[in-house]
């Protein structure tokens, strides 16, 4: 070891070191965090944060709650991240969020030829809209929805003058 600081001089060796120490420090990513599509999170924050930011809102979206809650929600397939900060705009918080599908267990995928339909099975099979169906079964199943909520909301339309 003393010949390579012989040969190199300590000097550099020593300014290396001190930048090393002097440079900012940015919070390390400690781990990550995972959550099923269409699912929510919720996660305990220090109690200093005041803004959060996700990377990519397509893959995911949190909402900062009173007493420093994070409700983290799976929107898409992938990973992004969560940055959190204080009131004046360091980084407290680095994770990872990954999005991964839903848990398999009650799903039942349905391929035709290589169109996808997905169906939640508990017990009874009922269509699902799931990213990665076929745009026409997902079209279909996401306007019956959409109808049915629709309905619910005007309390039945029509259907509710009998």
């Amino acid at each position: 070891m003393s010949a390579v600081f012989g040969r190199v001089g300590l000097a550099p060796v020593l300014a290396i070191v001190a930048l090393a120490l002097l440079a900012p420090v940015a919070p390390a990513r400690a781990d990550s965090v995972t959550v099923s599509l269409d699912q929510a999170l919720v996660m305990r924050l220090p109690d200093n944060v005041a803004t959060i930011v996700i990377g990519n809102p397509l893959i995911a979206d949190a909402t900062l709650q009173r007493g420093g809650l994070l409700v983290v929600t799976g929107k898409g397939y992938g990973e992004t991240n969560l940055v959190a900060l204080d009131r004046n705009g360091h980084v407290i918080l680095d994770k990872a969020v990954e999005v991964l599908g839903p848990e398999s267990a009650n799903v039942v995928y349905v391929y035709k030829g290589i169109d996808r339909e997905s169906y939640s099975c508990t017990p009874d099979c009922q269509r699902r809209v799931t990213l990665g169906d076929s745009p026409a079964f997902f079209g279909r199943t996401l306007s019956q929805i959409g109808n049915r909520n629709g309905l619910a909301q005007t309390g039945g339309g029509a259907a509710a003058q009998h």
